[in-house]
């Protein structure tokens, strides 16, 4: 395992944005999705976007539309204003990371993806570094960018961190990266550099050559994302330490 990798980050399945259940009034990212994975029991993975002013916002779009409606940036939306906006016509209303892990109170792990258009814009990580190193509970962080990790490691050392990642890069943002930053991603290429504690793949690619080798020769956890049906439960249980799950109760 790896050096910096504790027990209890593969112990539980955790729950992709919390919970949620939309029809259920419990939408994705939300205090009340972070409420019902506490009472089953999950662990919990959550998305932050930054602020205008700064804060680390969970939230996963970059824009606001898809669940709130309003025609606006996460980025050019100052704090205040994004507290307010109702989340998918919920009473619920887009939470801070540090309302999150005040609600979380060190019940459950809690895994922070940090979300990057890979500018080598640190505010982010710095934001979320400050923030879980003063939680007195279970909390790792974890995001596409390696430069976002690398960083990490020299601002919160003794939180675990990792590298998400994926084989297949079909989703249409990777069009605008060079090739050589998308090889190294889908390769692990910058390893040495990140220094990640675990791994988190896409279900769907698994198994591959980059996360078997630092499973099996590196001892690094790998959780796999997102599992939503049997088929990649059980790819998820040949080939990984633990699932992150949607649309069902393991």
């Amino acid at each position: 395992m790896g050096s910096n990798a504790p027990a209890w980050l593969t112990a539980t399945p955790i729950a992709h944005r919390g919970l949620h259940d939309r029809a259920a009034g419990i939408p994705e990212n939300t205090l009340a999705a972070v409420k019902a994975a506490i009472a089953g029991g999950y662990a919990i993975e959550c998305d932050v976007q930054l602020s205008a002013d700064g804060e680390a916002m969970v939230f996963h779009d970059e824009a606001l539309g898809r669940l709130t409606g309003a025609v606006a940036l996460v980025a050019e939306t100052r704090t205040d204003a994004l507290r307010s906006l109702a989340v998918a016509g919920s009473p619920e209303t887009i939470p801070t990371l540090p309302d999150t892990l005040a609600t979380i109170a060190g019940r459950v792990p809690l895994v922070v993806e940090v979300k990057s258009r890979f500018t080598g814009d640190l505010r982010l990580v710095e934001r979320v570094a400050a923030i879980v190193s003063g939680y007195d509970g279970p909390v790792a962080v974890k995001s596409f960018d390696p430069a976002l990790i690398e960083a990490f490691a020299g601002l919160a050392p003794d939180i675990p961190r990792g590298i998400v990642g994926e084989t297949a890069q079909d989703d249409p943002a990777y069009a605008l990266m060079p090739e050589s930053l998308r090889r190294s991603l889908s390769d692990l290429l910058h390893l040495e550099a990140s220094r990640p504690d675990f791994l988190s793949w896409r279900v769907d690619d698994l198994p591959c050559a980059a996360t078997y080798l630092c499973r099996h020769l590196g001892r690094m956890p790998l959780m796999t994302w997102t599992v939503r049906n049997p088929d990649q439960r059980q790819r998820a249980r040949e080939h990984a330490d633990q699932m992150v799950f949607e649309g069902f109760r393991p």
